[in-house]
């Protein structure tokens, strides 16, 4: 292709751009020497390096899915751009991904469907109950899962050697909530209501437990399902207890006209809840009846000192590139992606059973802090963040470990 326009070219190509009044209007712009070229095309005999991603893209949680696989798409096109080298061939990595629709028996399907696509290595599933059974394939087919957000202790506690997670589990994630309900919140009187999914039902359970040890008394725990929406039958008898903290284990899109119901009913309580409330969607969810400080929720992460500036910077990336702001785990997806890209550089080979060993012993620095994982395949020191909201804002009110 020629590369120098002519004078007459030049020409040619203003007249055809005068359709768009801004341009005609414009002055003639220096050429974009400035813009980055494009990224090189990988060689013919390139590494072809499968991902495979799964999140409820469809459903009432889509919206924490889609983040996720926005998170999984820039993790991808990223590593490409850099020409990464797994042993003496350059890597062009893939990305497939799949929705579970949240649910258990669609997550088996789709990870049955990306083990026989012979994937080199898995990141998700979103939820806990969804990634643990379809950990158990993964694990036999001997493909390394990271979950970027599944945080049910029983998920790394099976006894695969597959399994790792980037973010702290309800252990820490419920027992921190419920030391903080009464310790700082001051709560006397508390009431539980779960969603009876692996997550719900985990980190209620471990939230009681830290909330009783602390001193608390548990005034009521109740049952609920992750696609119900009528909650005034169980408030009712919530409120008859006379809680002064409400906490509920499951999802915003269950949280969000929970809230709305307790406004209702004059349900004078602080509300809390783990990361699945714990979302930029949730105000919409809620509308004004989120309040004012009402609701305080965990993130099973969070970055502090010299790491706040990377996690800032990539959300702005992402919202640049996307349109949209990270829900929550979109950065820890990014970070799982290329936990997985480090371990096959330093095994010199993207085969799952040659580069599962590494996956253990990674030391990553990732935009969501640094990546080591303990002999469960969980992070080691993991950190948590606790939140409220404050003018239909999600605010940050401290990062735990």
């Amino acid at each position: 292709m020629q590369l120098k326009w002519t004078a007459v070219a030049l020409a040619a190509l203003t007249l055809v751009a005068c359709g768009k009044k801004e341009e005609a209007a414009a002055p003639a712009a220096p050429a974009p020497t400035a813009a980055a070229p494009a990224p090189a095309a990988p060689p013919a005999d390139a590494l072809i390096v499968k991902i495979g991603h799964v999140g409820p893209t469809s459903g009432a949680i889509a919206h924490l899915g889609k983040d996720n696989e926005l998170g999984a798409k820039m993790a991808i096109e990223d590593l490409n751009a850099k020409g990464l080298k797994i042993g003496d061939k350059v890597a062009k990595f893939e990305l497939l991904a799949e929705d579970d629709a949240g649910d258990p028996k669609q997550g088996t399907a789709v990870a049955q469907k990306l083990v026989d696509s012979k994937v080199n290595g898995i990141v998700g599933h979103l939820n806990s109950g969804t990634t643990i059974p379809a950990s158990k394939l993964y694990s036999d087919a001997g493909i390394p899962q990271v979950s970027p957000s599944a945080t049910n202790p029983k998920y790394t506690r099976q006894g695969f050697k597959t399994t790792f997670r980037v973010v702290a589990d309800d252990t820490q994630l419920g027992g921190t909530l419920g030391k903080y309900a009464v310790e700082t919140l001051k709560g006397k009187n508390i009431a539980v209501i779960d969603d009876r999914t692996a997550y719900g039902q985990g980190v209620a359970e471990e939230f009681e437990k830290a909330a009783k040890a602390a001193g608390g008394t548990i005034v009521g725990h109740e049952f609920t399902t992750d696609k119900s929406t009528d909650f005034n039958a169980i408030l009712t008898k919530l409120k008859s207890a006379k809680p002064d903290v409400l906490f509920f284990g499951g999802m915003d899109a269950v949280g969000g006209p929970m809230l709305k119901q307790v406004k209702q009913l004059g349900l004078n309580v602080k509300f809390m809840g783990g990361d699945g409330l714990c979302t930029g969607e949730l105000p919409k969810l809620a509308g004004d009846a989120i309040g004012e400080e009402m609701v305080v929720c965990a993130e099973a992460g969070g970055v502090d000192g010299d790491f706040k500036q990377p996690l800032e910077d990539f959300k702005a990336r992402f919202k640049t590139k996307n349109g949209v702001d990270v829900q929550i785990y979109a950065p820890y997806v990014y970070d799982a992606v290329n936990v997985l890209a480090e371990a096959m550089v330093k095994a010199g080979s993207a085969d799952p059973e040659k580069y599962l060993p590494e996956v253990g012993k990674v030391q990553y620095k990732g935009v969501t802090g640094p990546i080591a994982f303990d002999e469960k395949g969980d992070i080691k020191n993991g950190a948590l963040t606790l939140f409220t909201y404050k003018g239909g804002v999600r605010t940050q009110i401290a990062v735990v470990r």
